[in-house]
Parts: C-alpha cells; structure tokens; sequence
C-alpha cells in the first residue's frame, strides 16, 4: 500500500457471450453490467441471470486488483453459467483505473474518513 493509504482498483465490464450452443439461461449476448468499486451498475433494461451473476461475483475483487500478467486472473477472461448444458458465458474485461483510499475504504472506526461514495467528484 502506498504511503497514503492510496490503491487503483479497475473497473470491470461483465458481458454476455455465447459459446454456440443454445442457452438454457436467459442470457442475451451483448447485455453487460459495470463494476465500479464495489458497485454493480446496470443499464436499465439489462437483465443477469442470478445464476450466472452468483458463478461470476466472487471473481470480480479478484479481477478488480493488478495481478502478474502470468496469473490465470490476469489472462482467463470468462465464466460459464453454472448450468452446464448452458451455452451462456460472462466474459470479464478490465477498463479505466479507480483510484481509493484505505481511510475511504475500511469499516475500522480509528481509520475512517469520509467514504469514497460522499466525496464530491472533482470537476473537470
């Protein structure tokens, strides 16, 4: 960790793709959601099978992180839905950089500041 606290974190996008087999979950090829910090961020209308979106979730802090470019996180990109008769696949691709900090980030009361979600955006 940096000397103040400060970390990147990547935003994500988390895509439907299809592997040629016919879906057995509802899985629309294109729809995508974004992960910004801990946040999931749909477009309206988009719609995640739960099934796929429980097989995907505990990947996502993980993916979130910078990992060595030979680490299976850094260069495996896609979860199959958890049905296995199922064609649909989430595909994980990393975005931009965020950037945090630990006292915006953590739940221990000595070390708290403002949370990063009720800081002002600096205006460009």
């Amino acid at each position: 960790m940096a000397e103040n606290g400060a970390f990147w974190l990547y935003d994500l996008k988390v895509e439907t793709v299809l592997d040629g087999r016919t879906p057995v979950c509802r899985h629309v090829e294109g729809e995508s959601f974004r992960v910004e910090g801990e946040n999931l961020v749909f477009e309206v209308g988009t719609r995640i099978s739960m099934y796929a979106l429980a097989a995907v979730l505990p990947l996502l802090p993980a993916k979130q992180r910078d990992t060595s470019p030979h680490d299976w996180m850094s260069t495996d990109a896609e979860v199959a839905c958890p049905d296995p008769h199922c064609g649909g696949r989430l595909r994980i691709t990393r975005l931009e950089k965020r950037h945090f900090t630990h006292a915006e980030t953590t739940g221990l009361p000595e070390a708290r500041d403002t949370p990063y979600w009720q800081k002002q955006e600096p205006s460009t």
